[in-house]
């Protein structure tokens, strides 16, 4: 059986702890107080034991998720890519065009995340523009990651 959380380390995170998770995500930079509290109040703690499939390559995702706790692995195709760990993200991709996940993610170790359904993360977007901007600018900071050494 794989290792789970501690009970004895199992805390229910407070809405004002998943408020400054998220807040730390740098997807979420430029949110103001009153857009990070709407995303809080929809996200759901989950836990997910040691080498568990989080999100799987090729599936539709409907899901984004930040690491409250532990660390995932993200890998493509059987090779890692990177280990993220609490306030880092994943899944927002697949979330917003609708196209199945590009990476598979697995838990490192016993993780905890937040997790906010692609239904709550359009509803949010939708109240929130401070929101809808800060994902514009959270991605188009990865794809300047990921093309910055690319000959054009």
């Amino acid at each position: 059986m794989a290792p789970q959380i501690d009970p004895e380390e199992r805390v229910t995170l407070t809405r004002d702890r998943k408020s400054e998770l998220l807040a730390a995500a740098p997807l979420f930079v430029g949110v103001d107080a009153a857009g990070i509290e709407r995303i809080a109040e929809r996200t759901v703690e989950i836990e997910i034991p040691i080498d568990r499939v989080v999100a799987r390559q090729g599936e539709i995702g409907t899901g984004f998720f930040v690491v409250a706790r532990g660390s995932v692995r993200v890998v493509r195709d059987g090779e890692t890519l990177a280990t993220l760990g609490p306030g880092q993200f994943f899944g927002e991709l697949s979330v917003l065009d609708g196209r199945p996940r590009n990476a598979q993610v697995i838990a490192a170790e016993p993780t905890v995340c937040l997790a906010l359904a692609s239904w709550d993360f359009e509803a949010v977007i939708n109240e929130q523009p401070s929101v809808a901007l800060a994902v514009l600018r959270g991605l188009a900071g990865r794809l300047r990651d990921a093309t910055e050494g690319l000959q054009h």
